[in-house]
């Protein structure tokens, strides 16, 4: 299968294993005997009903394979399901299966459990890749780089500074995740038109009480086609992804070979090229990224989709399944990639300290020419500010000896330590300290 070449390099091998179709169908059986419990502790079914029902339906009683090749004539997996359930059970029992749900019933209620649990370990790994950044952003606080705006040399930053950055961006999504987790994961259950049809009054009691049986978060009203749980969740799961990306992103053009500021997690045939023996590709970024990519595509169909129309909807609804399941299986691959990149991301401080020199102190015009103002004109020290770079990059000399060496600048009297201090780039670095020491404080809370 294609899958395994071109699909499972992205996704989680832990996730994979338990999102196949028995786990699908597993949490089906789940539904249905919550549903038969709740309907039986309220009275509407005979005491011992739900354990007789469970008893009579072990997993073992559906066969997969012809629940695959049945579900493209009912349009859902949950009528095939329910036939093959009804044919396992006793004449007696049949009527108190499946009593005034819907196929939708069963199918969203039966995702949702699968997709709990791979959330969470979503947010477990969330949590350890900002654990493992962590140490880097206090490790580098007065790391001193350069920052790059439009892809080019700006001003000087911190590393440190940079981490926090992306830590925060993490920390963000992280939040809009945990809402997902803690209060929008829904039960559901309307029935044929979303009102509960043959149950009148029971029907929203049955409804909160089988959230508390599959451990759901209980809506205030059946969504069948109110997707907007779904659009929520499609959106949480994106923003963790943008957060990795962009993560992934600034790594691999950090470790360009003519930056080399830093490098991935070295490992025994990680980031061969089939070609070029001396190359060490960023395939942790390249796979990160690719994640993240089809998270992308997967919330662009959720969105697609979302207005659903009338009761039920006719292809909108079925739409979803795929790109749900493969964008928590996504994002559950590309945390565990961020993980292992933080937590083995080599910075070469060095090289940071190269390539702030590299315009010949270009990006230090700014303060250069503000502390030339003692002695000339704004004009003429900036223009100073700008020849001198120049002077320094082409004879390979020290910016602030060229800027001390400069006609305008020589017998004018000015400090040449405090130039000297003023364009050093590790003095330039704003509130890159102080960034640091809020995101600490923040992640504390």
């Amino acid at each position: 299968m294609y899958e395994q070449l071109l699909r499972h390099p992205f996704t989680s091998a832990t996730g994979r294993d338990h999102c196949r179709a028995r786990d699908l169908v597993a949490a089906m059986r789940e539904v249905e005997l919550a549903l038969a419990a709740e309907q039986e502790s309220l009275g509407m079914l005979p005491d011992g009903t739900a354990e007789a029902l469970g008893r009579h339906l072990p997993l073992e009683a559906f066969d997969i394979e012809t629940l695959a090749a049945d579900t493209a004539k009912g349009g859902n997996a949950t009528i095939p399901f329910v036939k093959q359930a009804k044919a396992a059970l006793p004449d007696a029992l049949k009527p108190h299966f499946h009593r005034g749900a819907t196929s939708q019933d069963i199918v969203d209620s039966a995702l949702m459990l699968v997709l709990k649990p791979r959330l969470m370990r979503c947010r477990t790994l969330l949590t350890e890749a900002i654990a493992a950044g962590r140490v880097l952003m206090t490790t580098h606080r007065d790391t001193p780089m350069v920052g790059r705006t439009l892809m080019q040399q700006a001003l000087p930053i911190t590393f440190g500074a940079k981490v926090a950055q992306w830590l925060w961006g993490l920390h963000q999504a992280g939040e809009r995740l945990d809402t997902v987790l803690g209060e929008g994961l829904y039960v559901q259950f309307g029935g044929a038109v979303g009102v509960h049809s043959g149950l009148d009054d029971s029907g929203v009691t049955i409804m909160a009480g089988m959230a508390r049986r599959l451990g759901l978060a209980e809506p205030w009203l059946p969504w069948h086609t109110d997707r907007q749980p779904i659009h929520a969740l499609g959106c949480a799961m994106d923003a963790v992804g943008v957060a990795a990306e962009k993560i992934a992103l600034d790594v691999a053009l950090m470790t360009q070979t003519e930056i080399g500021e830093l490098a991935e997690p070295a490992e025994a045939g990680v980031g061969e090229s089939s070609s070029m023996p001396h190359k060490r590709n960023p395939v942790g970024c390249a796979r990160i990224r690719a994640a993240a990519r089809q998270i992308h595509g997967a919330l662009g169909v959720i969105s697609q989709v979302g207005a659903q129309p009338l009761e039920r909807g006719l292809g909108e609804w079925h739409a979803e399944w795929a790109p749900l399941l493969d964008a928590v299986l996504l994002l559950e691959g590309a945390l565990e990639t961020l993980r292992h990149l933080l937590d083995g991301l080599e910075v070469h401080p060095e090289a940071m300290v190269r390539n702030l020199a590299v315009t010949g102190g270009a990006i230090m015009a700014e303060p250069a020419a503000r502390a030339l103002q003692s002695v000339l004109s704004s004009d003429d020290a900036r223009r100073v500010a700008r020849d001198a770079s120049e002077m320094a990059r082409r004879a390979g000399m020290d910016y602030a000896e060229a800027l001390l060496a400069h006609e305008q600048v020589v017998d004018r009297g000015i400090d040449a330590e405090a130039l000297r201090r003023a364009v050093r780039p590790e003095s330039y670095i704003g509130s890159s300290r102080q960034l640091v020491a809020r995101v600490e404080a923040r992640l504390d809370t």
